[in-house]
């Protein structure tokens, strides 16, 4: 277990200032707290309007040990993992980079800086590692293992919760509750995106890294969606990108449809692939939907109060189907779908393990903000008009569980698609139902990509492309691949989307060998 250091007092009690406005509900209020900061000069960088002015407080170059506080921002003590030194920061950001430094909302951002034993003291290039997501924290190290030891080797890694998440103002289904309309909830949201999660990743780079020179980013699959607008954006803070699993559609406004049709067909793969692995699953996938749509109201209730309905079922391929182990897991789930017999004549009822384990895995309790941004991480400037749930009911119903497990066929689980019936029948999801249906409608979504600036990309990149990724299209990844001036990609099927995690270092050592020369062009 990792031993972990409370934050400092004076930012407990000011996670979330939002302008002179207090926010609450009927049963709680914030404090609100104004900071007074210092005037600062302005970065050149044309991502930031001539409005956007920050305080360059970088690391002292001759000892990175040593970090200068400021109000921005907060460092803590080095402390011990298992082979690895920890030391965890805090910033305090714009929430709106265009209102500027001293007139927007604040909101935190936390980030935790990782070395190898002995190395706290030495002068390594900083690595930024963006997680997957919308809507997920970085995991917490317990070891130096995987591709966190690998990195080690050479690196400085900084762990970066993107805003919202994690220790970085966190919007949970708690939290959240306190804006008092769905349309407050809706305008806080809309700068939760990666153009701002680079914005912030910019904020931390000049602070902490020494002479505010430029990193390493690793982005994982959504974190590679921010990589790429980071390169489109504010290139000159980068001095290489390492992309895995996350090469996104650049294309002008909604892409969200275009991604869908294909991912559909890459889930019906995988669908197969599940069966063929465990064709007695078949069956038992089967007599489940059957029961489950016999139930009065369609379904039964999930111990938070929900409702598992056979579409909700379906859900299960969201993990199930595109990530390591996934089959498996999925399976073993099956095999504890029933309740045993103990008393003759007791009637047929699914499992508590079951229904427990099911809501689980979907995690959206925990972090709600997955599903209420989803598909908004593919608009620039078009709304998505719920675009999974339009390309599903035009599918021909392959997708109609109860009906192909009534004419006997394999029901098909769905992939990485967040659809509107899920803020009716997920319990933790309810109370954003409203707050879903605006950003589905939203229109003025800003920028992410701009494909000019990329077709002239200077930064050397490296891709992990999965041949059959569930969630990122191979297809697509390439015609953005296309796009991006000096990308190198090394595609694939050795590993799925999770090859990150699951291969250990052999996937970041891979992506570097391309860049520093000891893997060939060709």
């Amino acid at each position: 277990m990792l031993v972990t250091h409370a934050p400092p007092s004076r930012l407990l009690s000011t996670l979330l200032y939002h302008g002179s406005r207090v926010l609450s509900s009927s049963h709680s209020h914030t404090t609100t707290l104004l900071f007074s900061l210092p005037p600062t000069p302005s970065l050149s960088n044309p991502f930031f309007s001539h409005s956007r002015r920050f305080n360059l407080v970088p690391m002292n170059a001759q000892n990175p040990s040593a970090v200068d506080s400021s109000p921005e921002h907060d460092s803590g003590d080095w402390y011990s993992a298992p082979e690895i030194r920890l030391r965890d920061h805090r910033f305090t950001v714009p929430l709106d980079y265009s209102q500027g430094l001293h007139s927007s909302p604040k909101v935190s951002v936390f980030a935790r800086e990782v070395v190898a034993v002995g190395k706290e003291e030495q002068t390594l290039p900083y690595l930024l590692f963006l997680q997957g997501g919308p809507g997920f924290e970085c995991s917490r190290p317990t070891e130096s293992s995987g591709w966190i030891q690998k990195a080690c080797e050479e690196f400085r890694i900084i762990l970066m919760d993107q805003r919202g998440t994690g220790l970085s103002t966190p919007l949970t289904v708690s939290s959240m509750s306190q804006f008092k309309s769905a349309d407050e909830l809706a305008d806080f949201l809309k700068h939760f995106r990666a153009d701002n999660i680079v914005k912030d990743a910019e904020f931390i780079r000049v602070r902490l890294v020494p002479d505010a020179g430029p990193w390493t980013i690793l982005g994982q699959s959504y974190g590679g969606f921010c990589a790429v607008t980071y390169l489109s954006f504010a290139p000159e803070g980068l001095k290489q990108a390492l992309l895995t699993g996350g090469i996104p559609p650049i294309g002008d406004g909604c892409t969200a449809d275009a991604v869908y049709k294909a991912c559909f067909e890459q889930v019906i793969n995988q669908n197969e692939k599940y069966y063929k692995r465990y064709p007695e699953d078949v069956k038992i996938v089967q007599e489940l939907v059957n029961y489950l749509a016999e139930q009065e109201g369609g379904g039964v209730a999930l111990p938070s109060g929900g409702i598992l309905t056979p579409r909700g079922l379906q859900t299960l391929g969201l993990s199930g189907l595109g990530s390591g182990a996934g089959f498996e897991r999925m399976h073993y789930m099956f095999e504890r779908v029933w309740d045993p017999t103990l008393v003759v004549g007791a009637p047929k009822r699914i499992s508590y393990y079951f229904l427990s384990s099911f809501e689980k895995w979907l995690g959206f309790d925990t972090n709600p903000l997955y599903a209420i941004l989803h598909e908004s991480i593919y608009c620039q400037g078009s709304p998505s008009r719920w675009s999974a749930n339009r390309i599903r009911n035009a599918g021909e119903d392959k997708f109609d569980a109860v009906r192909a497990a009534r004419e006997g066929r394999p029901v098909l689980f769905t992939g990485e698609t967040i659809f509107p019936w899920m803020f009716d029948e997920i319990h933790a999801l309810k109370q954003f139902k409203d707050v879903a249906h605006i950003l589905a409608e939203k229109e003025d979504w800003s920028r992410l990509y701009d494909i000019q600036v990329l077709n002239k990309n200077k930064v050397p990149v490296a891709a992990a492309v999965y041949y059959d990724d569930l969630y990122v299209n191979f297809k697509l990844s390439m015609e953005t691949a296309s796009q991006i001036a000096g990308i190198r990609p090394w595609i694939t099927n050795e590993f799925m989307h999770s090859g990150l995690r699951d291969g250990g270092g052999k996937v970041l050592d891979h992506l570097l060998g391309m860049l520093n020369g000891k893997k060939p062009l060709f």
